[in-house]
């Protein structure tokens, strides 16, 4: 019982010494956060701080911003009134402000322990020769704040030759805390005067010279300082931006080549104005216009964009006046024949003028309406989309018109809703659809060449929707130069085994997925692979998107019984070596093909399957014989499209076990093991999106395929012949070596390539 008791008193004495404890180091910092002089403060609190510690000695050193060094800020006992040591692992406290990082070290003389704690740490002990003083224990911690380095503080030798034990570390922490807000609040009142370039003064992405230099250079130069800033001191974008935007009051806005073209807010504007004035209206935020403007507190300027304005909110945002004339271009002009579309807006304005229902003065044929529809789909092939998507909506509310970049959808820009009919309209006559016709779906295509000077074909498809309106989606298809295998992303063993099959004489392989994931691009990569002179090459697709010397391609025509089962039948009567089928969509074409590739002709085509095992069992419900197809059979590869990390920002980052093992389950534990076998450590790099320029800040540009390949060998020949569960076809693909495609994304996950997000995004197993 005596024991328990004194242990009991033993826990109260040790809660309430951590109360007082708390407290004074409460008192402290309440001191340093009123401080108005911080050196003064400084040397009224050393006692009371090392008092707090038990310490012999303190340190707090400041990072100077003009040379990089830690210097100390006042005398502590006979020392010299200034020390300067330089941020690395040179010292104990340079090393806490190289890595940012606080340190307890036992014995500094201890070299074991030193290392111990890194490999590149070492103690300086020449101040203990000078000042005769015997240094032992040492802790420090970096003084941060909002995650930038301001200084140290360190604390050198405990009074009861002692460690500093983890409450001190704790205590340490938090007096670094306040030492971050005190710095920070001193130099915010040293510097007295504001300027637009604060914040990278006082998070030492800039010193005061260097910030002087540029100010100089760019009066020489007659160039905005931020262009010094940004190319001569590599200072990025973001942070002059947010620089400008904390001076200012206002948000940063970047130039953004996707950002959807404010048609409303231009109407009326002249673009010179716009570009002597260095302004440009984005969007509506709200009930308020966001202008953006190099100088938000140019009053003469601002003053005149208000009257432009009139009986509208404005919310003023600064850019750099290079992004206000990137926009203004994007927003306008993109070839000299075509017109700015405050232009156009303008003609097509007065032209609806003193008219009550402004749909009915709108002609297709008008010109401004043929400039619109022009630009919209010059500007989405120059931005790269596949897709445009024009979507009516019912009553007043305005067109939508959303482009489709690397897979995703983003807006594009929006149509006034008098203008939607005549643009549906103008598409239609370009396209040799019937314009009288609003109740069916229809089809047809484009050579926009004959419109608008540029070689681009378009597949377009009406659809009627809800009030009577009509969507428009419109493909642009996508012409060149097949691409070389090697750059198609296949894993080694996928290339080695798509190289086998494609290289036999005979048979027929099978590329699968929905569309848009590539199959044809695939198809291609593979004739071009296999296309010499000695072979003869036959293809019927429909539509021609990529062509290739050497090969004889076929637009098939199904309104005139030209479809892909008489082509295949023709082909077999012209000597072919190889035949390459756009799609088998029906018993017949697949019948020819199958017969064709037992005939000593190899066969390439597609299938819209989901899996490769699934295109299987899909083909033998087409009423397939299933010992023909099984003989026939020598590949089937499933794939798709999944978006890739920006090469110019991707993050690179340590994963926690738990994303690491997300990972390996998503993949599949045992097939990691042996595929894979990848094991979790500190130094297992992956990679994330950051955002730049390049790819419009979302952190992915560009796509890279996925595949999942299956072989016809021996076992599967036979599961197909006895008509086996996609079940057991699927465990024998995978017995054969068949990675599936999200086991594929995961290995491309690995490499670096792409993340798990967009990996989930296109595949399930």
């Amino acid at each position: 019982m005596l024991n328990d008791f004194d242990t009991s008193s033993n826990d109260v004495q040790d809660l309430k010494t951590e109360v007082e404890y708390r407290t004074r180091l409460q008192e402290i910092g309440n001191k340093l956060n009123s401080a108005t002089n911080l050196d003064e403060m400084l040397i009224d609190l050393h006692d009371e701080i090392i008092s707090l510690f038990d310490a012999q000695r303190m340190t707090v050193y400041v990072v100077d911003g003009v040379k990089r060094e830690l210097v100390s800020r006042f005398k502590s006992g006979d020392e010299v009134a200034e020390i300067r040591i330089p941020v690395s692992p040179a010292s104990i406290a340079g090393y806490a402000a190289f890595k940012q990082k606080p340190v307890n070290i036992k014995n500094v003389y201890d070299s074991e322990e030193v290392t111990a704690t890194d490999k590149a740490l070492e103690f300086d002990g020449s101040w203990d020769l000078k000042t005769g003083f015997k240094t032992k224990q040492v802790m420090a911690h970096p003084i941060i704040f909002q995650k930038y380095l301001l200084g140290v503080i360190q604390l050198i030798n405990h009074k009861k030759d002692r460690p500093f034990t983890e409450m001190d570390e704790r205590s340490l922490a938090e007096l670094a805390k306040i030492f971050g807000i005190a710095l920070y609040n001193q130099k915010r009142i040293a510097t007295g005067k504001v300027t637009r370039f604060d914040h990278l003064l006082e998070n030492h992405l800039l010193t005061q010279k260097e910030l002087n230099k540029a100010v100089l250079d760019g009066r020489q130069q007659k160039k905005p300082v931020t262009d010094i800033l940004m190319k001569e001191l590599k200072i990025s974008k973001k942070e002059v931006g947010t620089s400008l935007g904390k001076f200012y009051k206002t948000p940063f806005i970047e130039f953004n080549s996707s950002w959807p073209i404010p048609v409303d807010l231009l109407t009326g504007l002249k673009v010179p104005f716009m570009r002597n004035n260095v302004f440009v209206p984005l969007r509506m935020e709200g009930e308020k216009v966001m202008i953006a403007i190099d100088n938000p507190n140019d009053l003469q300027r601002v003053d005149q964009i208000k009257v432009l304005f009139l009986g509208r909110g404005i919310q003023f945002c600064v850019a750099m006046k290079d992004d206000i004339l990137e926009f203004i271009k994007l927003f306008t002009t993109d070839e000299k024949q075509m017109g700015e579309i405050d232009d156009i807006l303008s003609q097509l304005q007065d032209e609806a003028e003193e008219i009550e229902d402004a749909e009915q003065a709108l002609g297709e044929e008008d010109s401004a309406v043929v400039q619109l529809v022009n630009k919209i789909i010059l500007d989405a092939y120059i931005r790269g989309a596949s897709d445009i998507h024009i979507e009516p909506y019912p009553g007043k509310q305005n067109t939508e018109v959303r482009v489709r970049i690397d897979g995703a959808c983003t807006i594009y820009s929006t149509i006034p809703f008098s203008y939607k009919n005549a643009v549906v309209s103008r598409i239609k006559i370009m396209s040799d659809l019937d314009i009288a016709e609003r109740r069916k779906p229809q089809d047809g295509k484009i050579n926009f060449k004959k419109y608008g000077g540029k070689d681009i074909e378009l597949r377009v498809a009406t659809i009627p929707t809800q009030g009577g309106l009509e969507d428009i989606v419109m493909r642009i298809l996508a012409a060149g130069e097949p691409i070389p295998l090697k750059k198609m992303g296949f894993s080694k063993d996928n290339y080695n085994n798509f190289i086998d099959v494609v290289t036999k004489p005979y048979g027929i392989i099978f590329v699968c997925g929905p569309t848009g994931s590539g199959k044809t691009t695939t198809l291609h990569s593979a004739l071009g692979y296999i296309n010499k002179t000695e072979t003869k090459i036959w293809t019927a697709e429909d539509p021609v998107e990529i062509t290739q010397r050497g090969l004889r391609q076929v637009q098939v025509k199904p309104k005139i019984g030209f479809d892909f089962a008489a082509a295949m039948r023709a082909f077999l009567r012209a000597d072919p070596d190889v035949i390459m089928v756009g799609e088998m969509r029906d018993k017949e074409t697949t019948s020819i093909g199958i017969e064709a590739s037992l005939t000593g002709h190899l066969v390439f085509s597609t299938l819209h399957t989901n899996s490769a095992t699934e295109s299987i069992t899909r083909l033998l419900d087409m009423g397939m014989d299933p010992f023909n197809f099984a003989d026939a059979i020598l590949a089937i590869l499933a794939q798709r499209l999944v978006r890739t990390l920006c090469k110019d920002c991707k993050k690179a980052y340590n994963p926690t076990e738990d994303e690491y093992n997300e990972l390996v389950r998503e993949y599949g534990t045992e097939a990691f093991k042996k595929n894979v076998n990848t094991p979790y450590s500190e130094d297992l790099t992956l990679y994330k999106p950051e955002g730049c320029e390049l790819c419009n800040n979302t952190g992915y540009r560009g796509r890279m395929a996925i595949h999942e390949l299956l072989i016809g060998t021996g076992e599967m020949k036979k599961l197909i012949q006895r008509q086996a569960q996609m079940k057991d076809l699927r465990e024998q693909a995978v017995v054969d070596g068949m990675t599936t495609l999200k086991q594929d994304g995961v290995q491309k996950v690995f490499g670096g390539n792409c993340d798990l997000i967009q990996v989930r995004k296109v595949c399930i197993k």
